[in-house]
């Protein structure tokens, strides 16, 4: 595999990366609210998923998903069912978090995410997200020949983790540097149901998905 290959690869992973998606509503809901080691939690188990479906894909085992309808089927509805969950979760909290700041007092705080469950939400928005592996499944046979082994596979996997890591770690530090503007708590309330509302309709975006 030469460098213009992987500078191409790099080049559409980007674009992929920056492009609208679950994972940067995920930082922008987990930073405001728990801070940047939460949010780089969040940035690792992307990175963790994303090498999960990278081997996945290499050894053919994702290709069942593109193969059959049943299995596509069953793995975008958890996916899915993951995002919606993920919404109506944050709407809860912002309905919760807006009644006692009416009740009680405007500087009641939300209970911030541990780094462990922020890794875990990471992770399982992506890992539950079929379209990773078909990206993959898509990819490899684009910028790599018969003849290179799975350690190139590797290489471009590692290449759209390194994107990510760039892109959302600039991301996590941005919205950090802001936390003194986005800590008050009527703005958490708004950012929950925005995010809430965003999750809902990607989980309902991906289960009405279809295999391209």
């Amino acid at each position: 595999m030469d460098l213009n290959n992987i500078l191409t690869f790099i080049a559409v992973a980007t674009l992929l990366v920056i492009s609208p998606g679950p994972n940067g509503f995920l930082i922008a809901k987990t930073v405001p609210l728990s801070g940047h080691k939460a949010g780089l939690a969040n940035v690792a188990g992307f990175v963790a998923a994303f090498y999960v479906h990278g081997t996945l894909s290499i050894f053919g085992i994702s290709i069942l998903l593109v193969k059959s309808a049943n299995a596509f089927f069953v793995f975008k509805m958890l996916g899915a069912a993951y995002l919606i969950w993920l919404g109506i979760k944050a709407i809860r909290s912002a309905v919760s978090q807006s009644k006692r700041i009416s009740i009680e007092s405007p500087k009641l705080s939300q209970k911030s995410i541990s780094i462990r469950n922020a890794f875990t939400e990471g992770f399982l928005t992506n890992i539950l997200n079929p379209k990773v592996s078909m990206f993959y499944l898509a990819a490899f046979p684009q910028f790599i020949s018969v003849n290179d082994s799975a350690l190139s596979a590797y290489a471009l996997v590692s290449a759209h983790s390194l994107v990510n890591v760039v892109w959302f770690s600039a991301m996590v530090f941005t919205l950090f540097r802001l936390k003194n503007a986005t800590n008050n708590p009527k703005f958490k309330v708004w950012l929950n149901s925005i995010t809430g509302v965003v999750f809902i309709g990607f989980g309902a975006k991906l289960a009405l998905s279809k295999i391209s």
